[in-house]
């Protein structure tokens, strides 16, 4: 016994894509550079530094004193001499006055004023250390930097962009289609 069959028949759609690819180009340009330093202001001040040397007992004592020492020093020995030979005077005419006391004046005086006073060598380092007196004021030095800001111009250039979309295009390349058939 034959049975019917059943014949079914099929073909598959197919599809087709065209694509085109997107495209971008992106550039970026470089910034315009434009940055300026001023320059930073400087000023200077300063004071004279000072030196006093003050030799004036050193000179002293060297002898080589000035006209105001040297009267003033001469004044005073020149007094203080006489007031001793004033004094000595004095004495020796007291003495020869009170002769009637005995004792021989004349030869005594004769004797002193005969006689030749020996002084000691006194040795003296001159000038006296620390006779000289220095005196230093340094300098004194203010310095003021005043630094000056970036001018800062520069510029930012934008990137550069540039883009094609891509597309899609379908297209029915086979339709599909089904054909179904009894076989007896």
């Amino acid at each position: 016994m034959n049975f019917p069959k059943l014949q079914i028949q099929t073909t598959k759609a197919q599809i087709g894509l065209n694509i085109q690819q997107p495209i971008q180009k992106i550039e970026q340009p470089k910034a315009d550079l434009d940055l300026q330093q001023p320059k930073a202001k400087l000023t200077i001040e300063t004071s004279k530094s000072k030196l006093t040397i003050d030799s004036f007992q050193a000179r002293e004592d060297l002898e080589m004193k000035n006209t105001r020492s040297r009267t003033a020093e001469i004044t005073q020995k020149a007094m203080q001499e006489s007031l001793e030979g004033v004094a000595r005077r004095a004495q020796e005419g007291n003495d020869l006055m009170r002769i009637e006391n005995g004792g021989n004046p004349i030869v005594e005086h004769a004797k002193r004023w005969g006689q030749q006073t020996y002084t000691s060598l006194g040795i003296k380092f001159t000038p006296q250390a620390g006779s000289v007196k220095i005196n230093f004021d340094p300098a004194k030095l203010d310095i003021n930097v005043e630094p000056q800001k970036v001018i800062n111009n520069t510029k930012i250039n934008k990137p550069i962009h540039q883009y094609t979309p891509g597309s899609v295009d379908v297209e029915m390349l086979q339709k599909p289609s089904i054909k179904i058939d009894w076989i007896i």
